[in-house]
This record gives structure tokens, sequence and C-alpha cells, in this order.
């Protein structure tokens, strides 16, 4: 299940590339390994970065989370060759984007999972 979530997160991520102006993929390959370094992103700084931003995220009822996850984003282009943003609207509409098409994806593979 990992494996096809991860595969599904790079077709995301090359799917983000025709949506959002100022983001390039340059192969599935590439796809693949920003799709990795961006969810061990979020899995390991993310949590940290709304920790220590926690009172600028309940000014903003949370709001601020976005601009934690436009900036995961563009540190992954800094990170990825091949992967290219070309400012931070385009890091914060890419994940944004993303995160939209995640959280369909992930409605639909919750309801495709066998009930044992």
């Amino acid at each position: 299940m990992i494996l096809i979530r991860w595969i599904i997160n790079a077709l995301m991520v090359i799917l983000v590339t025709y949506v959002v102006p100022g983001i390039s993929v340059t192969s599935f390959y590439t796809a693949l390994i920003v799709a990795l370094i961006y969810g061990i992103l979020n899995a390991i700084i993310r949590p940290i970065l709304v920790i220590l931003t926690l009172p600028i995220n309940l000014i903003t009822l949370g709001l601020f989370t976005l601009i934690i996850n436009a900036v995961l984003f563009w540190l992954v282009s800094t990170i990825v060759k091949g992967f290219a943003v070309e400012g931070f609207w385009s890091a914060f509409f890419g994940a944004l984007v993303l995160w939209v098409f995640s959280f369909l994806t992930n409605g639909i593979l919750k309801a495709a999972k066998p009930k044992i």
C-alpha cells in the first residue's frame, strides 16, 4: 500500500506541474524523488515547524500551516535537481493543489480499501 501511495503522489506531483504555472519536473523518476522527499519532510520537519509557530498559527486560525507547506514544497525544489519552483506563490499554490489532490485520493483509497 505504501508503494501505491508513493506512485500516486509522484503522479500528483506531475499533475501539479500542469495545473500550477512556475513548477516543472523533468521526469517521472524525479517526481518519485520529489514525492519521497516531500513526504519525509512532511513527516519529520512539518510537525516541528507547526509547534514552533503555534502562536502565529493560533492567531491566523491555522492558515499559517499553508505557509509552512509552501516553504517545505519550495525546500524540496532546492534539494531535488530536475524539480523547479519559480517563486513563493508557485510554491504556495503548488502545495495547495497537491494537498487537494492528496485529500481526494486518500478518500478514494479509503473507500476502495477492503474491510476485514
